[in-house]
C-alpha cells in the first residue's frame, strides 16, 4: 500500500477547504467510497491519525486534517517544489520532445 502520494496530498488539501470527505471527493471528482479509501489507507498507514471525523447529528459531523496530516502536507509540498527546481532542465528539455499535436 502506497501512503502517500499526489492524490492523497490534494484529498488532504480538499478536505481543509471544504470540511468534508463528500465535498472533499465532489470536488476532486471521485466518489465518496473511493476518497474514503484513501484516508483509512493514510490513517492506517501513519503512527497517529492523519484525517479526523465526528458523527453527524443535530448539528451535523466534521472531519479535520490532523496536525500529522497538516505536517505530512507540508512536507510533502516541500519535496516537490524542491523536486521540480532540481529537475527544472530536464523537465523543459522532455518538453520540447513533445509532438505538438
Amino acid at each position: 500500500m502506497i501512503a502517500l502520494g499526489p492524490g492523497k496530498v490534494a484529498l488532504l488539501e480538499a478536505i481543509i477547504e471544504t470540511g468534508s470527505i463528500t465535498a472533499a471527493a465532489k470536488y476532486l471528482g471521485m466518489s465518496y467510497r473511493r476518497a474514503w479509501m484513501l484516508v483509512d489507507a493514510m490513517n492506517r498507514c501513519m503512527k497517529s491519525s492523519v484525517v479526523a471525523t465526528s458523527p453527524g447529528g443535530r448539528d451535523g459531523g466534521g472531519t479535520m486534517v490532523t496536525p500529522i496530516g497538516l505536517e505530512i502536507i507540508k512536507r510533502y509540498r516541500a519535496i516537490e517544489r524542491e523536486a521540480t527546481a532540481a529537475t527544472g532542465s530536464d523537465i523543459r528539455a522532455l518538453m520540447k520532445l513533445l509532438s505538438d499535436d
